[in-house]
């Protein structure tokens, strides 16, 4: 068993977004105490109020941009500079954008009074206090995530500011610097928009949440139960990481912190059985990335749900259900095939931890997780019920302690681990904080110009003009399978979900839905997409990436806790992301998988969960070559072309491919008997 601090190294190790600077004492005090207080301030007003919104995300981005530059060097130094130029092993322009940052970000809220008045009549040291924040964003996310979204940035701005010179559709009559820096900093359409709010609102707390539930042992008790009740099956460790992975999922919302924090039990296990290094890298890491569609926390998407579409969060969980569980259940299925392909064995019972064991001493540490739930059932704020689990978290800790140590020591114990959780629980936040802050420049040029709605017009175009051909090809056939709408539909949902995929491969989930909610969401819109099916497609195929290379960042980290090839774990991990690929289909084509949407019946919500179960099935036995023998090639087109008329929306597609993967089952029962009887 690995203990809290264990698992915090592991994940700094391998999560590129963990990889702070080491500090000196002076700033490690400093830092430390920033940190801590952060976390104090969103536990307080989680439980007693939050402020005026300008002033909370304020508050909220001026801490987060100095402690990005006080954590992370410009070039990926870990290292106490000694330059000459160095404050207390703090280079001195780190100090000087840090600090400028944070001023420039308490600017707004400074002002707040006077917005009405300064909103699209910016005065000079408006337009030179956005122009600061702007830039030290851009700094501030290269320095902890990357190039990506800093570039992904600047190109929008670019052309907001160029927009005359635009070709076509894209053309627009362009704004002045200043007109930019006042809709990106001075109204709520930019950097203080939405994206910011809910992480400052919502996000921050759960992570918190998270992070205290791990230290009092949450994650681990989660792990132990999965071993004890999958780990004796064929290819036991790989099943154990799955279902550990969707239990973890459910109060960590990170592919990456998830990936390192079961796989360093996980895999090692799967090598020890028999899986080669890099597959065991790819099932922890397409596992992983469940976390962030399973409820009750799903990373920061359910909370952007709740402001985007003006739904409570009971409505967005329920939605989220049986997407997780298509999530899960299409990895679980290739992992099973795969042991049944290698002839791989399960745990021996001592290698198991006993369940009743487990659930007998760790059952307190499920109580806050229990009263989040119950919280958030109850109809409460979503940052109240995030309150009342840290409180339990805390209280549980206490009882650990003082039982472990006695009293004395065990208050000092608990105050140690009380501050050492909620100074990772700030770290964590950096990153994704600074990230929705510069999301918020790009959703300001998307309003300030228009451009969702013009992307959305030609990606509609090019579909129609796809699914007009296509359909002319298919005329031949005795029945039709496909109208023009619905070929134009799936030619729109492929061109979306491609287009989330690339996006994702730069980019942090959160910041890629929140950008493609507000480019490709219309266009779904435009083709009577329900926006909670619209959002909820953007959003898995968001989480896809990844696992999708060049840039499958939890299938890297999964390759460095294996020791295999970074790329090989990244390209298996897409493999075995692809049966659960048609999933976001089938929820647009028969709504009713959502459970909440407006045509929803049962008998609608039992077809569509069949045929996307069969699909799921059969398109796993396909890619992995397997069913109950070996297929051959035929046998894997014939079940991969059954798997795309299973989910598709009408009843006699669904049909054919039940004919067609009839006789392939059979056959393989038949394969599967003779052998086991030679």
């Amino acid at each position: 068993m690995l203990t809290a601090d264990e698992l915090q190294a592991i994940e700094e190790k391998f999560d590129p977004e963990l990889r702070f600077r080491t500090w000196l004492r002076p700033v490690a005090i400093l830092c430390g105490a920033v940190l801590f207080l952060l976390s104090c301030y969103h536990y307080y007003t989680a439980g007693f109020g939050i402020p005026q919104a300008t002033v909370h995300r304020g508050v909220h981005m001026a801490a987060t941009v100095f402690l990005v530059f006080m954590s992370f060097s410009a070039f990926g130094r870990h290292e106490p500079d000694r330059g000459p130029l160095a404050i207390l092993g703090i280079p001195a322009i780190d100090w000087a954008m840090g600090i400028a940052g944070a001023v420039a970000s308490l600017y707004v809220p400074w002002i707040y009074d006077q917005l009405a008045f300064r909103v699209g009549n910016p005065s000079q040291t408006d337009v030179i206090m956005g122009t600061i924040l702007i830039v030290v964003l851009l700094e501030a996310v290269r320095r902890s995530m990357g190039w990506p979204l800093p570039v992904i940035a600047i190109l929008f701005m670019a052309y907001a500011y160029f927009g005359q010179s635009m070709p076509g559709i894209l053309v627009h009559p362009g704004a002045s610097w200043a007109n930019i820096v006042n809709h990106l900093y001075l109204t709520s359409q930019g950097i203080y928009g939405t994206a910011l709010g809910v992480i400052a609102t919502y996000v921050f707390h759960f992570v918190l949440f998270g992070v205290m539930a791990t230290r009092i042992g949450l994650g681990q008790l989660f792990i132990d139960v999965a071993s004890a009740a999958a780990g004796r099956y064929a290819g036991g460790p790989a099943k154990v990481s799955v279902l550990s992975s969707a239990l973890l999922g459910s109060i960590s919302g990170s592919s990456i912190a998830n990936t390192v924090t079961t796989g360093a039990l996980t895999i090692p296990a799967m090598i020890r059985v028999g899986y080669q290094r890099h597959f065991a890298a790819a099932v922890e890491a397409a596992a992983s990335t469940g976390g962030q569609i399973t409820p009750p926390v799903m990373g920061a998407v359910a909370f952007l749900m709740i402001e985007y579409l003006g739904l409570p969060l009971t409505t967005i969980l329920t939605a989220a259900l049986v997407p997780a569980f298509m999530h899960f259940f299409g990895v679980l299925v290739q992992v099973h095939l795969e042991a049944k392909r290698l002839g791989l064995r399960g745990l021996h019972p001592s290698e198991l931890p006993n369940a009743w064991k487990v659930l007998k001493a760790g059952w307190l540490t499920v109580v806050p997780l229990l009263i989040l739930i119950a919280v958030l059932l109850s109809g409460r704020t979503p940052f109240a019920a995030a309150f009342w689990s840290i409180t339990a978290c805390i209280v549980v800790l206490i009882i650990q302690e003082i039982r472990a140590r006695g009293l004395t020591d065990g208050l000092r114990a608990t105050a140690h681990g009380v501050y050492e959780g909620f100074a990772l629980g700030a770290r964590q936040s950096l990153s994704v904080t600074a990230a929705a802050a510069l999301v918020g420049v790009v959703i300001g040029v998307v309003t300030l110009t228009g451009v969702g709605f013009k992307i959305a017009y030609m990606v509609t175009s090019i579909a129609a003009g796809w699914a007009q051909s296509v359909s002319g090809w298919l005329a031949f056939l005795p029945i039709e399978i496909m109208g023009v709408d619905t070929l134009t539909l799936l030619f729109t949902l492929i061109l979306t979900a491609v287009v989330c995929i690339l996006m994702g491969c730069g980019i942090p989930t959160t910041a890629n839905y929140i950008i493609m909610v507000a480019v490709a969401a219309p266009v779904l819109g435009l083709l009577n997409v329900e926006p909670i099916v619209a959002h909820f497609f953007v959003f898995y195929y968001g989480v896809l990436a990844d696992v999708t290379p060049p840039v499958a960042m939890a299938a890297y980290a999964g390759a460095g806790i294996a020791g295999a090839n970074a790329f090989k774990a990244g390209n298996t991990a897409f493999r075995l992301s692809m049966g659960k690929a048609l999933v976001p289909f089938v929820f647009v084509f028969q709504p009713a998988l959502l459970l909440v949407t407006q045509d929803f019946t049962w008998a609608n919500f039992a077809l569509a969960f069949g045929g996307a179960v069969l699909g799921i099935y059969a398109l796993s036995a396909a890619i992995t070559g397997w069913l109950f023998a070996p297929l051959n090639m035929l046998e894997r087109l014939l079940l991969a072309f059954a798997a795309m008329l299973l989910v598709a929306p009408d009843l006699t597609a669904t049909l054919i491919g039940m004919v067609i993967v009839a006789p392939v089952a059979l056959r393989q029962l038949m394969a599967n008997r003779r052998a086991a009887a030679a």
